[in-house]
């Protein structure tokens, strides 16, 4: 199986910076796209950013120019800056297009971490 494992999440003032990280880890052939997904108490889980395995990038407007995604093989990272009170969140780090192998057979299939908490508050 594949396990997708994020860390980095805590307490920052409003205008720090906060990087996550998130690894997928078992017997993995290739991944198509990771990315980061958030959802705020109340709220649906949006898109954050994500990137291919060739390295192209899409964000969402909330975050464009104050947040940067970076891959390096099956880990992924999210170097948060300039952080708001609206960036308060559950991130939860996403592997796409996941091929590895159960047994002898190559599988294909998608999977979530378990998610980390970012808290911006004065």
């Amino acid at each position: 199986q594949v396990h997708v494992e994020e860390s980095g999440g805590g307490l920052v003032r409003p205008g720090g910076s906060l990087r996550l990280s998130c690894a997928a880890s078992g017997r993995i052939i290739s991944i198509g796209a990771m990315g980061w997904h958030r959802q705020a108490p109340g709220k649906q889980r949006e898109l954050v950013a994500a990137i291919t395995s060739a390295g192209s990038t899409n964000y969402s407007d909330s975050v464009k120019g104050r947040f940067t995604i970076s891959r390096d093989n099956a880990t992924v990272y999210l170097q948060m800056r300039s952080l708001k009170p609206e960036d308060t969140a559950v991130y939860y780090c996403h592997a796409d297009y996941v091929i590895f192998y159960r047994g002898s057979q190559r599988v294909l299939d998608d999977y979530w971490g378990q998610g980390t908490q970012v808290t911006v508050s004065s």
